[in-house]
């Protein structure tokens, strides 16, 4: 194998599309070499210079692919990592890792049997935002938090014909949203010891979940995850609270949306965040409010990172027994919500085949 890996991305969607081919493309050392996708002519207009497969089964037969990133609905996630794992492929699944934990433990087991690295695509940990939040906790700002709140809220009012919007196994804003929201809070604060998730359908004519709001208890801290699709006023994104101080912040990250655009990874402003949060600390008996301008976020630092991982050079960005975690979230969420009460973090939640 030489340095310079050969990818080949399954699914040509909006997430290969938008996510995933540009930020391959855009890192030295890794080469977007073949599409897996039933729309040559979309693939095409993009990557004129790639190869493009019909079958995944035809690209884990070329023997020069040493990387095989999965960016197709998620019920296909599991059976299409097994597949390229037992080809001795590298794997890439994007989030969310499967539909249950059982899932992701068999996942687990063939990749340690294979030798081969298995990492999750939890591109969130790359955010400007979050990344700042992570600095400012880590820094002591905040002292010890004890409520901390992200939102990640829209206003489509219209339910769309696409696999997400409909009824089905791993449908739905839990399991397209959800694993972004719940890993950063396990980054931040480790496993909880309950959940309780209210998860529902607020659209005319929705078929799956559209909202959920969730709390993750702790000790003393509570972790509130919100997210809907009726928010016109949907700026919030975190509000943190401390012993030492508050930080809220208004706005997404940028990178989605100049991805959407056409722009480049890395090109100037990338990742800026137009939108910086505040941060609110005592002052004697008064409080003093200042901009924190933070860092900028680069998603191309995963697939940097993974490079790295696999030529021995660096750890695993994300690892499939960190993405298992927030599968295990998943699961007790959707049990919380059915029962209407506290599901406990420490129950195995790979009894849930959900």
């Amino acid at each position: 194998m030489s340095n310079t890996l050969k990818v080949a991305l399954v699914g040509y969607g909006f997430v290969g599309k938008v996510f995933h081919a540009p930020l391959i493309s855009a890192v030295d050392g890794l080469e977007l070499y073949r599409v897996v996708s039933s729309n040559p002519t979309a693939v095409r207009a993009d990557y004129p210079q790639v190869s493009i497969s019909a079958t995944l089964d035809d690209a884990l037969a070329d023997p020069h692919v040493d990387v095989v990133v999965i960016a197709t609905p998620n019920v296909r996630h599991a059976p299409q990592a097994h597949a390229a794992l037992s080809a001795g492929k590298h794997v890439v699944v994007d989030k969310p890792f499967t539909i249950t934990v059982a899932e992701a433990d068999s996942l687990i087991e063939h990749a340690a049997q294979a030798g081969r690295l298995l990492s999750v695509f939890h591109n969130r940990r790359y955010d400007a935002d979050f990344t700042t939040l992570r600095a400012l906790i880590d820094e002591g700002a905040l002292g010890e938090v004890t409520q901390f709140e992200s939102h990640f809220d829209r206003f489509r009012p219209d339910v769309r014909d696409r696999w997400r919007e409909r009824a089905g196994a791993g449908s739905g804003l839990w399991y397209d949203l959800g694993p972004h929201l719940i890993d950063q809070a396990l980054q931040l604060f480790g496993a909880p010891i309950g959940i309780t998730a209210d998860i529902a359908v607020q659209r005319d004519g929705g078929e799956s979940d559209d909202y959920f709001h969730v709390t993750l208890r702790y000790e003393r801290r509570r972790v509130i995850l919100h997210a809907s699709t009726l928010m016109a006023a949907n700026d919030l994104r975190f509000s943190v609270h401390g012993t030492r101080g508050s930080f809220i912040k208004q706005g997404q990250d940028s990178q989605e949306d100049a991805l959407k655009a056409g722009r480049t990874p890395g090109d100037a402003t990338w990742g800026e965040d137009a939108h910086p949060g505040t941060l609110t600390t005592p002052d004697g008996e008064r409080f003093t409010t200042r901009v924190v301008r933070g860092v900028t976020g680069n998603y191309c630092r995963y697939y940097e990172a993974l490079r790295d991982a696999i030529l021995g050079l660096a750890a695993n960005p994300v690892t499939a027994d960190e993405a298992r975690d927030v599968m295990r979230l998943i699961a007790l969420g959707l049990q919380s919500s059915s029962e209407r009460r506290e599901a406990l973090a420490t129950v195995q939640a790979s009894a849930f085949h959900m």
